[in-house]
């Protein structure tokens, strides 16, 4: 599984230097499904059948991944607890991205059509976690996707519809890094 690791400290200071800056209190989290190395040479080949047009800004590989839930800005003190309420039981599935889109505001995605019972039980038995550790859940219906570009309101999608299957027996407790540019920090993965 790809996923870019940042440095606990970005500016190449050590713990205990003058002027380190104190970490956050909290910390911006999600739960994701994370391409294997494989799927994401996949998806990129597919990348190079949509027409992009200029100002496109297409996600970088190692940040593709499926959205379960956003939890949002959540205290550190509290990662813990969040880690081991999230462990819920799953049944591994295919994942099969099949419809090529650009949505509103125009981001460029590859959505699940019929997205697979395992994965909207997943979906739902996340939610009842989330809810009692007292954090909220998106209402909105779940529409599970991959974000492959955005500022794409212009591109074109591919003539012919994709062919991305995932195999999917694990998912992820990621934080959102803001530190150097950004990336993704896995936290835990829960199989």
């Amino acid at each position: 599984m790809l996923h870019r690791e940042l440095p606990p400290v970005a500016d190449g200071r050590l713990p205990g230097d003058p002027g380190r800056p104190e970490p956050a209190t909290t910390a911006r989290l999600f739960l994701a499904l994370w391409p294997t190395a494989d799927e994401q040479l996949r998806l990129a080949r597919h990348l190079r059948d949509w027409s992009w047009r200029q100002g496109t800004a297409v996600v970088r590989p190692e940040r593709w991944h499926l959205t379960l839930h956003f939890i949002g800005a959540l205290e550190r003190r509290r990662i813990t607890e969040l880690s081991a309420g999230l462990q819920v039981a799953m049944t591994p599935f295919e994942l099969s991205l099949t419809d090529a889109e650009i949505w509103p505001q125009g981001l460029a995605v590859l959505r699940a059509s019929a997205p697979p019972d395992a994965l909207m039980q997943l979906h739902a038995r996340l939610g009842e976690a989330l809810q009692a550790l007292g954090l909220p859940v998106d209402r909105r219906r779940f529409r599970p996707h991959v974000t492959l570009a955005r500022r794409a309101t212009a591109s074109i999608t591919p003539a012919r519809p994709p062919q991305q299957s995932w195999r999917v027996s694990s998912y992820l407790l990621v934080e959102s890094l803001t530190a150097s540019g950004g990336g993704y920090q896995v936290l835990r993965s829960y199989h």
